[in-house]
C-alpha cells in the first residue's frame, strides 16, 4: 500500500514533501503535482477531496485533509516515535501542540492578508492605483504589521529558551510544530513582501536548520521552483 500525496506547487503541500521524505513508510509513497490556474488550485483536485485544495493525501481507503491532521496522522502512523515530544515532558508537549494551532490560526492569516493587499494594489488599474495603495499601506502599517512584529517576537522568544532550542518544542529532532511552522516562517523570510525588520536573525537561522536537513532537499527535488526555498539567499 503507498500513500499518495496530491501536491500543488508552490503552496502549503511542500511541508507536507519534506515530512514524507523523513518518515519511513511501508511501500514508500507516491506524489502528483498540480499546476496552479491563474494562480489558483486546478478543478481536478476536487476530484479528491470536495474543496479542492492542496495538500491532501489518500492512503489506502482514507483520503486525508488539512495541512495539521495530515502532519499528526502521519507521524502517529508512520513516525515509528519520532518526531514527537519525550514522554511525560508536559511542557514541551504543549509548545509543540501550541504551534502545530498557532501556524494556521494565528500566522497564516496576517501574511495571507499582506499577500493580498500587496497583490490588490499591484493589479488596481492605474487610475485608481493610488487610492489602493493607500487603504492597503493603512491596513498593513495599522493592524498586519503590529500583529506580525508581536508573533515573530513571540517565536523568537521561544527559540530563545533553554539557552537556545533547536527546535520549537525544545525536542532534538523536529516536531509536527516545526513541520507545519515551516511553510509560514519561509514564506515570511523568502517571500520578498515582509518588512526584514520584523524577522529575527534567531527565525531566519532556524528557517536555514530546516532548510540544511537532508530530507528537505530530497522533498524540494521532487516539489521543482518552490520559491520559498534555500535559493533565495536568507
Amino acid at each position: 500500500m503507498t500513500v499518495t500525496l496530491h501536491h500543488l506547487e508552490q503552496s502549503r503541500s511542500q511541508r507536507i514533501l519534506w515530512l514524507l521524505e523523513e518518515l519511513d513508510i511501508p511501500g514508500g509513497y507516491e506524489i502528483k503535482t498540480y499546476k496552479r490556474e491563474n494562480g489558483l488550485a486546478p478543478k481536478e483536485l476536487r476530484e479528491i477531496h470536495p474543496l479542492g485544495k492542496s495538500p491532501v493525501i489518500v492512503d489506502g481507503d482514507l483520503v486525508v485533509a488539512e495541512s495539521a491532521v495530515i502532519v499528526d496522522y502521519l507521524i502517529r502512523k508512520y513516525g515509528n516515535g519520532r518526531f514527537t515530544t519525550p514522554e511525560g515532558d508536559e511542557q514541551k508537549a504543549l509548545d509543540n501542540l501550541y504551534f502545530q494551532h498557532f501556524a494556521e490560526g494565528s500566522l497564516m492569516p496576517p501574511l495571507v492578508m499582506k499577500l493580498v493587499f500587496s497583490t490588490m494594489v499591484e493589479k488596481s488599474p492605474f487610475f485608481i492605483r493610488p487610492i489602493s495603495s493607500a487603504l492597503a499601506g493603512q491596513v498593513t502599517s495599522g493592524y498586519i504589521d503590529p500583529n506580525l512584529k508581536k508573533m515573530f517576537a513571540l517565536i523568537d522568544s521561544y527559540l530563545a529558551k533553554d539557552g537556545g532550542r533547536k527546535w520549537l518544542a525544545g525536542t532534538d529532532e523536529p516536531t509536527a510544530a516545526d513541520f507545519l511552522m515551516s511553510f509560514p516562517l519561509e514564506t515570511a523570510v523568502n517571500g520578498g513582501r515582509m518588512d526584514t525588520s520584523l524577522v529575527s536573525e534567531r527565525i531566519r537561522e532556524y528557517v536555514q536548520r530546516v532548510q540544511s536537513r537532508p530530507a528537505y532537499t530530497r522533498g524540494l527535488e521532487k516539489g521543482p521552483d518552490y520559491k520559498y526555498g534555500p535559493k533565495n539567499k536568507l
